[in-house]
């Protein structure tokens, strides 16, 4: 067990690339080597990019040159799916364990990602190296891996949420998924009309209604729990706040089980969960709970009328849904308690 790590981003400039470097900077067992740029000729500085780590970080992000690797053990990649696929072998190739927050390496049918993605996946041999990194599904494979694919903020969240009934047959296939997330959830280049402040603050919209890119990983993962192919219906909505998801997902019991029974079964299921809460009866998660924080807050309720079961599930779209999720797994690859650099509550107000 390595006493400490040297680290290189690959894509800081991004929100997920300062969430993870305000966690970094705090990790008792990291040292941030290296900040690469791989979209840009440019040299930036850290607080160019991210005026709150002024003074906490002294490194520029500079062009990706494959010789600010020398010595580094672990790299993160928080670039857009596509670019991955590109830099992960030669990562390999030099021993360095990596953590990709894209997409290009969640999918274990190239096939499939090719359909999601529109682009021909250049890496399929990798495929069957990487690990899924939910940690609370896949942790012993982790721990193992040197090859993680950080799973989207959205299948985090309804993944935990559906997690130990799946894994016990106990929920017919028909999921219905409402999720509302955060601004930040659409990155920081995306300079549409759309996104601008003027046309999101007071409004509440859905988007990619029917067609979400995290829909089929939530598929993938629902299948081999359920050990049939869910029907799984999916809605994301923005709403104007600048991070956290709630998930409200809809199911069927394929028996009846009364809800103080579902709630000890999920409470015996994360009982050593670090990062998973089951708030009180009487209390629903909300968002600026979790805000800042790596935790996902779980709740129950029947729908009186219709019988279904109600789960409610809030996170911090950037911490447990991207960066800190990634940290957790840097811990679990490394032989490090979990927890570490981890355990800071959300901020509130």
């Amino acid at each position: 067990m390595p006493e400490h790590a040297r680290i290189a981003v690959v894509g800081p400039t991004g929100y997920t690339g300062g969430e993870l470097l305000r966690i970094l900077t705090g990790h008792p067992m990291v040292e941030v080597r290296a900040l690469l740029r791989t979209g840009s000729e440019e040299t930036v500085s850290l607080p160019q990019a991210h005026p709150h780590l002024r003074g906490v970080l002294h490194l520029d992000c500079v062009p990706y040159d494959e010789s600010f690797l020398d010595g580094v053990d672990a790299a993160f990649l928080a670039v857009p799916s596509g670019a991955a696929m590109e830099l992960v072998p030669t990562l390999l190739d030099r021993g360095i364990k990596v953590i990709d927050l894209s997409a290009d390496f969640r999918f274990r049918d190239p096939a499939v990602y090719s359909r999601v993605y529109r682009r021909e996946h250049k890496a399929t041999a990798l495929l069957e190296r990487a690990t899924y990194g939910l940690p609370e599904l896949y942790r012993w494979r982790i721990r193992e891996s040197y090859l993680v694919a950080n799973p989207g903020c959205y299948p985090i969240s309804v993944l935990i949420a559906l997690l130990p009934l799946a894994k016990r047959g106990l929920i017919r296939p028909e999921i219905v998924v409402d999720s509302k997330s955060g601004i930040s959830g659409a990155g920081r280049n995306r300079l549409e009309v759309g996104y601008l402040f003027t046309e999101l603050f007071g409004d509440f919209r859905p988007y990619s209604v029917g067609q979400h890119r995290h829909a089929p990983e939530m598929i993938q993962e629902l299948r081999q729990l359920l050990g049939e192919e869910p029907a799984l219906s999916f809605t994301p909505h923005l709403i104007p706040i600048s991070r956290g998801i709630l998930s409200t997902i809809y199911c069927s019991l394929k028996e009846p089980v009364p809800l103080q029974q579902v709630r000890r079964l999920y409470e015996e299921d994360y009982q050593g969960e670090p990062f998973v809460r089951i708030v009180p009866d009487g209390e629903l998660p909300r968002v600026k709970a979790v805000a800042g924080s790596n935790f996902c807050d779980l709740a129950f309720a029947i729908d009186r009328y219709s019988g279904h079961l109600i789960i409610l599930s809030s996170l911090d779209n950037l911490t447990k849904g991207a960066a800190g999720n990634a940290v957790q797994c840097l811990n679990l690859m490394m032989g490090w308690e979990e927890t570490t650099g981890l355990m800071e509550p959300g901020l509130m107000p």
